[in-house]
């Protein structure tokens, strides 16, 4: 994503787990691409307002009120952020179903070709 963003001229900022002060990185931004592996990592104090999050991380935390004992959550605490974000994805329903989309048209693509080989 931060390719195809750079090839665009945008300016990115990669933010991982380890960065120091990430909440203060991340607040700078106008679109916040979270992709980390850690539920609810991204609080919406990290948020800028107004910015577009695309949360691409997918969490099960224990819920015992849920049928299966667990939920799935972000990498962002949507809860909160919703209320700051222009616009955010929810976990689950955002980008996943985007996600397998791409992967079946890439497939698609790739038999394709293959039944194309001479």
């Amino acid at each position: 994503v931060a390719m195809l963003l750079m090839h665009r001229d945008a300016t990115v900022t990669i933010v991982h787990s380890k960065t120091k002060d990430a909440k203060s990185v991340v607040s700078r931004a106008d679109v916040v691409v979270a992709a980390v592996g850690r539920a609810r990592m991204v609080k919406a104090d990290w948020i800028k307002e107004g910015a577009a999050v695309i949360d691409v991380g997918i969490n099960s935390v224990d819920d015992p009120e849920a049928k299966r004992g667990y939920r799935l959550v972000g990498d962002v605490d949507y809860d909160a952020a919703k209320e700051v974000a222009g616009k955010i994805t929810p976990v689950p329903g955002g980008v996943g179903p985007m996600t397998i989309a791409m992967l079946l048209r890439n497939t698609l693509n790739a038999c394709r070709r293959k039944i194309a080989e001479p």
